[in-house]
């Protein structure tokens, strides 16, 4: 990295903080720190929804999961539009008659106390280990670009988040993700297009497809019913509705997003201009990933994309057979460029027999190239069984560090520490609201002032992004770290959402029933994922992880109604079901 991107990537960063912390300095009552005084424009809430989502693994991770496994994985959120529709209609208006300051206030209303307490602190536990990852996601970057140890550049970066959150509560993350929005978008467009530039002169965006789509990385839509397959269009407008509902429906990080809005109206409107550009910007950045590999058909790359990996294997007693390997992925490269470069003259001429024999050739090298990285994260796994194999994170990393021009690499990594900030910012704000709103003061006897819960807050918030720092320490890459923050959401979001829509829905439907069903389902669940989805050495997966938010939801309305009309018939006759 030269001057130029320390300038930017330092000044886009302490611009941010120091905007967030003036622009809402003097909060003094909870309805201002909690709901930012109910000011947000739609495009605000439109804006912060999606930059909450989007954090620095979407930028980080999604262009790196399209690099190995092509678009396939935008059918993740095909459920979107249709969640963001029901909430509109049915979540939004309901949080807005009563008022609440949270989601889980709504669920004491309808249920009880201990109902309410068992989703936040189901929520306190996926958002709180959720919090840390996306600390840790960037902290990856940062160490492959600068050699510095991990839990430095985790404290470093949280401490920035810290800052201006805890300062100015929602008005402060809301006000910052626009400015975070437009850098993050920016940066990605400026990229697509140096990418364009780097092919060779002859490889249009048209034919830049096709090459793509010789390899198998436009598939964007799977119609198979096998449950083992992690994205198909099925589990997205299923399991993904599901996840969507219980996200932008149940997920205070989300909820206090919209809460803050000007009206009903602005807020569902804000709701509507996520639902409607959410998938096209998931599209775009899976593109971006698509166009990497392209771009890696004309141009070398390493065997593993984790520079950290490959410097443990030359350092141990493999170093000689990981570099036979290394000669062997050139020659292989060679035959990739000749046989892309026969595929694109049969193209011009339009022999179709031709583009049928090298694309029989291509998925041949592909299948060799495939091999030759599974043999590499062998050794490197031989080598030193605690450094990280799996590179899919790191693939788009390596290209900007790599490829782009000086000034450029620090916009992209200004970028990606961006959506890390605004993301984190979002889970602590909701964090700390939680635990001062829904355990402290709901639990605590005695009347205090306005102050005190403001201050109680911020303290809350300062300790969750202590704990998020702690976690992102020991946290470690998962299959990649977008899906590793999905799991961990569809193993809890299921049983909160079907908590929520017996709510909504069945009346007849009681605390004790909901609560003991929750504990059940959950305990299931945790049962289900263990046995069906965990990774076992085997590689064996029975189930994919989207389906545990469809699998949850029902399970929890199905025991809770068990559990109701058992109840009934013990206490007699007069309390019939409707």
């Amino acid at each position: 990295m030269g001057a130029l991107d320390w300038i930017i990537l330092s000044g886009t960063l302490l611009f941010i903080v120091a905007y967030g912390v003036w622009k809402t300095r003097g909060s003094s009552n909870v309805n201002d720190y909690v709901r930012g005084g109910n000011e947000a424009k739609w495009w605000t809430i439109g804006l912060s929804v999606m930059a909450t989502q989007a954090s620095a693994i979407t930028f980080l991770s999604t262009p790196g999961q399209a690099f190995h496994d092509g678009m396939g994985f935008v059918q993740f959120y095909f459920g979107l539009p249709i969640a963001m529709v029901i909430i509109c209609l049915v979540f939004v208006p309901i949080y807005h008659k009563l008022k609440v300051y949270t989601a889980y206030e709504f669920l004491e209303n309808r249920f009880d106390l201990k109902t309410r307490t068992l989703a936040a602190v189901l929520f306190l536990v996926q958002r709180g280990l959720a919090a840390g990852i996306t600390i840790f996601a960037p902290s990856i970057i940062l160490s492959a670009v600068l050699g510095w140890d991990l839990r430095t550049l985790n404290i470093i970066i949280g401490i920035l988040v810290i800052i201006y959150t805890v300062s100015g509560g929602t008005k402060a993350v809301s006000v910052t993700q626009k400015q975070q929005m437009f850098v993050i978008m920016l940066g990605m467009f400026i990229t697509f297009f140096f990418i364009l530039g780097y092919l060779p002169a002859d490889i249009s965006f048209n034919k830049a497809m096709k090459v793509a789509g010789a390899s198998n990385k436009l598939e964007i839509l799977d119609f198979s019913l096998d449950p083992k397959s992690r994205y198909t269009f099925w589990s997205g407008i299923t399991g993904g509705l599901f996840l969507a509902l219980a996200y932008f429906g149940t997920d205070q990080s989300q909820v206090q997003r919209y809460l803050s809005g000007k009206s009903l109206r602005e807020s569902q409107l804000g709701l509507v201009f996520n639902g409607i550009f959410k998938i096209p910007m998931q599209f775009f950045i899976l593109l971006v990933g698509v166009m990497v590999f392209v771009f890696y058909q004309y141009n070398p790359s390493p065997l593993n994309f984790n520079p950290s990996a490959t410097q443990a294997v030359m350092e141990s007693e493999y170093a000689e057979d990981y570099k036979l390997l290394q000669e062997g992925q050139k020659k292989l490269e060679d035959e990739k460029r000749m046989a892309q470069n026969k595929f694109s003259v049969a193209l011009e001429i339009k022999e179709y027999t031709a583009v049928e024999e090298a694309e029989r050739q291509i998925m041949n090298i592909n299948k060799k190239d495939s091999t030759n990285r599974a043999t590499a994260r062998a050794l490197i796994q031989q080598a030193n069984n605690d450094v990280e194999t799996n590179d899919k994170d790191y693939v788009f990393i390596h290209f900007i560090l790599n490829n782009l021009p000086t000034g450029l690499i620090g916009l992209l990594l200004a970028v990606i520490l961006s959506a890390a900030m605004s993301s984190t910012a979002s889970e602590l704000n909701a964090l700390g609201t939680i635990t001062a709103l829904d355990l402290y003061k709901r639990n605590k006897n005695g009347d205090f002032s306005q102050k005190h819960y403001v201050t109680v807050s911020k303290l809350f918030t300062l300790l969750w992004g202590i704990v998020a720092i702690a976690i992102a320490s020991i946290a470690n890459l998962f299959d990649n770290l977008i899906q590793l923050v999905n799991i961990i959401g569809s193993i809890f979001y299921g049983n909160v959402l079907g908590i929520f829509l017996l709510a909504f829905f069945l009346k007849f439907v009681k605390g004790n029933a909901v609560f003991f069903a929750a504990l059940l389902t959950q305990l299931i669940v945790f049962v289900l994922y263990y046995n069906l989805i965990h990774i076992h050495p085997s590689g064996e997966e029975k189930l994919g992880y989207l389906w545990l938010n469809f699998i949850g939801s029902a399970l929890v309305i199905s025991i809770a109604i068990i559990f109701e009309a058992f109840d009934r018939i013990l206490k007699g006759p007069s309390t019939k079901l409707p």
